[in-house]
């Protein structure tokens, strides 16, 4: 069950970093390029950080999930765009289920809390930066339009907070993973936004 939810997160993912290929007119390798980054991104990155053979080098499907989205993105790029409210929620949940999974990953190797905490939001958002950059477009991580790393650091720090006391588990886990995923939504839904430097006016 986790690789399988695992795997879902990443497919989802990959559609973001595979339609982001599209808006930027590349040819289908850039588009799985973006899509593999997007998606294995975060992880690869934790996992290096802990000093551990990365999840997605250790089975086919981390690599063949991604390939499938970018595929179905290359053929039907228009009926994936009009379903973007529908994969933006799900985003909502993998960048929740990611985050809490990092963390608890991050705390079983021995990191603290805190770190283990921080350490989680890069298994979350790691993937999108990487896309990002490479996209030529301006970080999420950065430039938090709708809420993005804040719903990541408030999952990763609930769930290193339940396993400080005792809770840990698949009860725990997804209890972080519904709090980043909530407050994901709710700043989708109000637009919430990260305050600017005063007198600065936000990007268009």
């Amino acid at each position: 069950m986790p690789e399988l939810l695992d795997l879902a997160g990443i497919f989802v993912f990959a559609l973001s970093g595979a339609l982001m290929g599209v808006r930027k007119r590349l040819d289908v390798v850039g588009m799985g390029v973006l899509a593999e980054i997007t998606a294995l991104g975060g992880g690869v990155m934790r996992d290096l950080i802990l000093n551990v053979r990365p999840a997605a080098f250790q089975s086919l499907g981390y690599v063949l999930v991604p390939l499938a989205a970018t595929a179905i993105v290359f053929f039907w790029h228009p009926h994936v765009a009009r379903v973007m409210p529908a994969i933006l929620v799900l985003d909502g949940a993998g960048l929740g289920l990611f985050c809490a999974l990092g963390t608890l990953k991050a705390l079983e190797y021995g990191l603290s809390p805190l770190h283990a905490s921080l350490l989680g939001v890069t298994t979350g958002v790691g993937g999108g930066m990487l896309r990002d950059v490479l996209a030529g477009e301006i970080p999420t991580l950065l430039y938090d339009r709708e809420l993005y790393a804040v719903p990541a650091l408030l999952g990763s720090g609930a769930m290193a907070g339940l396993f400080t006391v005792g809770l840990y588990g698949w009860p725990a886990t997804l209890a972080a993973a519904l709090l980043a995923f909530g407050t994901r939504i709710a700043a989708m839904r109000y637009k919430w936004r990260a305050p600017l430097a005063r007198g600065v006016t936000p990007l268009e």
